[in-house]
């Protein structure tokens, strides 16, 4: 279990001299901080900086703090942020095992294990050798998260990642998204416009002017 710490201090984004949001947050373990606002808002640049990778052509300021250390210098690939988009961004030329052993620290004893029960722990359980492009949409979704908490990040970053799922679908995996950050103790943001995610989340909401 994670128990991180989330910290967004005076963080501050513009395009073309234009300020979009100004953020100053904080998110602890388990818990769900959510942005919303229509498009052009800045909702998503926001979550690309705390990531690492915001396009230089928007300026931007202010600290992102994982448990007191400021990962704002880090390069993307070492700040340990998970991602979870709207689409599952599986490799379609790797089986769900390829995929999810592509996620989990080479100094692992076992990934075959930890793939297993993953796959037990979101009902996936024998998907091993599937091919990606054989699963439902919910399947997919329930890959994507799962080989998102095996990267073992320290915080969670989720942009819209229900916005493609018909409603019963999305209703099952906002329990089961949500659900699994609290019991791994990961600090998220969600970024979405759908009040129905933002009431599932259960945390503070933000709400962005255009």
């Amino acid at each position: 279990m994670s128990e991180s710490k989330l910290e967004l201090d005076k963080v501050s984004i513009a395009l073309n001299g234009k300020q979009l949001l100004t953020v100053d947050s904080s998110v602890g373990p388990g818990e769900v901080l959510t942005i919303m606002g229509p498009s052009g808002s800045g909702k998503s640049s926001l979550l690309a900086y705390i990531a690492g990778f915001l396009a230089p052509v928007f300026e931007a300021s202010g600290g992102v703090f994982v448990n007191g250390d400021d990962i704002t210098p880090l390069p993307a690939e070492r700040r340990r942020v998970g991602l979870l988009f709207q689409d599952p961004l599986l490799f379609p030329h790797l089986s769900i095992a390829g995929n999810l052993r592509f996620a989990i620290d080479d100094r692992s004893a076992d990934k075959a294990s930890l793939i297993r029960q993953g796959l037990d722990e979101v009902g996936l359980g024998g998907f091993e050798e599937r091919d990606p492009g054989t699963l439902s949409g919910g399947q997919e979704s329930r890959i994507a998260l799962l080989r998102l908490l095996l990267s073992s990040p320290n915080a969670v970053l989720l942009d819209e990642p229900f916005s493609k799922l018909d409603s019963q679908l999305r209703a099952e995996m906002r329990t089961l998204v949500f659900s699994k950050l609290r019991a791994s103790g990961l600090p998220s943001i969600l970024v979405t416009h759908d009040q129905a995610d933002a009431d599932s989340a259960g945390g503070e909401i933000i709400t962005l002017e255009q």
